[in-house]
């Protein structure tokens, strides 16, 4: 008794095979490969908020102002391939009614232009391509892939240095959750700058070398998990002037407690994170379970089609046959 090997079961076996093995594939090669930052970013968040400002004009601390930051981000393509490093320009603007809009951002009440450069695939600092200033630390303005609920250390940039934001639970924004992360900052100085003597209380003086400080209230952010980016931020800053070697504020140039992403911000992070993060669970798993579920169900179908066969109906016959004789 001959048995006859159907091509559909060769088809099948074939087709099932080539699905298992793509499966791994696809979770431990492509999948990886696809979370990786971006080097034609060009991003713009805006925050607001209120709190006290100086007026250089009525040389004085207002309180009650209304405060917008502009943060945008621009990826230098050029730099980037030539480093392998995602390299991104920063600047950010803080100004008041009073100083908006300005056709100049250093017309500002605040201007700070960075370049942060990064691995693509880690996102930690990477020191090349006119790196300014030297970040340290895990995370700036997004978290690494595969956010974890532990601890990391975030560039502050008004500090200059990174501080521990802790992880603080989930938390909801525009609907889609994310990870909860907070911190303060305890006042640090940070530069000096060169005024009257009387700000700070050095009438006899002409101009003074005062020291500049620096603290947040509080920072919270909030993160996609599979793609690190922020789609919440809110920060508290206070910057002030204090005579040399005084342990005493003499003048506040900046006190806010809140100063968070708007609603168009928001929406707009969340709208991003989300497809993002769908491309890389189509990737890292729909995909290869959907491949590995299809591919073990067909070679097991070929499999037992090619193990079962079928009787030759000619051959069957002749046997008949010849038995009869």
């Amino acid at each position: 008794m001959r048995r006859r090997v159907r091509p559909v079961s060769l088809v099948l076996l074939g087709l099932g095979t080539f699905l298992l093995v793509l499966a791994p594939l696809l979770a431990w090669y492509v999948a990886p490969r696809a979370a990786v930052n971006p080097i034609d970013i060009d991003e713009t968040a805006v925050y607001t908020g209120t709190g006290s400002v100086f007026d250089a004009g009525e040389v004085r601390t207002v309180a009650g102002q209304r405060i917008t930051v502009t943060q945008r981000v621009r990826g230098d393509v050029a730099d980037s391939e030539r480093s392998g490093a995602a390299v991104w320009d920063v600047t950010t603007t803080v100004d008041t009614d009073g100083t908006r809009p300005a056709a100049d951002p250093h017309n500002a009440l605040e201007f700070l232009p960075a370049r942060w450069v990064m691995n693509r695939t880690t996102t930690k600092p990477v020191h090349c391509c006119r790196e300014k200033p030297y970040f340290e630390g895990d995370a700036y303005l997004k978290f690494p892939f595969d956010v974890g609920r532990r601890a990391y250390q975030w560039w502050d940039d008004s500090l200059g240095a990174t501080v521990t934001l802790h992880y603080a639970g989930t938390r909801k924004i525009q609907g889609y959750p994310g990870y909860r992360f907070t911190g303060t900052v305890a006042p640090a100085r940070v530069g000096t700058r060169l005024v009257p003597g009387v700000l700070v209380g050095r009438s006899a003086s002409g101009q003074v070398a005062a020291e500049e400080w620096y603290a947040n209230h509080g920072i919270e952010l909030v993160v996609d998990q599979r793609t690190g980016r922020v789609i919440y931020a809110q920060v508290g800053p206070r910057r002030t002037l204090r005579a040399p070697g005084s342990a005493k504020d003499s003048v506040v140039l900046l006190d806010s407690r809140k100063i968070a992403f708007t609603t168009a911000t928001q929406k707009d992070q969340v709208r991003q994170a989300r497809r993002e993060s769908d491309q890389l669970r189509l990737l890292g798993e729909t995909l290869p379970v959907g491949a590995a579920a299809g591919g073990f169900a067909l070679a097991l179908a070929g499999g037992v089609w090619l193990v079962r066969g079928r009787r030759d109906p000619e051959t069957s016959g002749m046997s008949e046959t010849e038995g009869s004789m």
